[in-house]
């Protein structure tokens, strides 16, 4: 039986992506390369995986950059803390959807129909990379200039140094002597592309509280958030 064939962007024109992105292609193919899920590649070479390797050191690179000229007296244990926050896939995904680049996205028509053109994990990936092949055909310049316009606002919006609700949670515990807090996941929910986690988070002497996301670092992270906005009588 055929495969059958990608799924084509509606709505949305070259145009409209150029001026995203800053820049107009030369290489025309690597623009499409750096927009085709894998389920749409005729090959592993004709998607975007590799330039989404290229993308995500050509990011940290320059977002490294930014952080280390923003932020001059800062120690090197802070600007790690910002910049794991700026280059997780979360913030990608952000990115990617602010420019609209779910309406450029290449997908097979099953992955296009069941909404994967939204799946953040998908858009972070395509995010790092059209930054690889912003790289590859216009320079570093280029990309360090798309990344500039893009992720200042975000290094801008807050000037404290970022610290997950995890590592929070497990200061929260060490400070009081606690054990450290304990992470437990239960059943999954969803289809098997798009499934929903939920982990059940714990420290002694407070109720365990519960937290969903689409992966399980994701749920971590929203069950530590509950639990320490409850040890700390605050709203969530």
């Amino acid at each position: 039986m055929a495969r059958p064939g990608p799924e084509q962007p509606t709505g949305a024109t070259p145009e409209d992506l150029a001026a995203a992105l800053g820049h107009g292609f030369r290489q025309k193919a690597l623009l499409r390369k750096a927009l085709t899920h894998p389920s749409a590649a005729d090959s592993a070479f004709a998607s975007y995986e590799r330039l989404e390797f290229l993308g995500d050191r050509v990011l940290g690179l320059v977002v490294a950059d930014m952080l280390f000229a923003r932020f001059p007296d800062e120690p090197e244990g802070a600007l790690a803390k910002r910049l794991a926050a700026l280059v997780r896939r979360e913030t990608l995904a952000e990115v990617a959807s602010t420019m609209g680049l779910s309406a450029h996205l290449i997908l097979a028509r099953a992955e296009q129909e069941a909404g994967e053109a939204q799946n953040p994990a998908l858009l972070a990936d395509a995010c790092e990379a059209v930054i690889a092949a912003l790289y590859l055909d216009g320079g570093f310049e280029v990309a360090r200039r798309f990344i500039g316009h893009y992720w200042t606002p975000l290094l801008e919006a807050d000037l404290k140094p970022p610290q997950d609700p995890k590592t929070a949670l497990q200061e929260w515990a060490q400070g009081r002597g606690l054990a450290l807090p304990v992470y437990r996941e239960l059943p999954r929910e969803g289809p098997a592309h798009q499934p929903r986690f939920t982990v059940e988070v714990s420290v002694a002497g407070a109720e365990p509280t519960r937290g969903e996301g689409r992966s399980k670092r994701l749920a971590e992270q929203a069950a530590a958030k509950l639990l320490l906005a409850r040890l700390d009588g605050r709203p969530a």
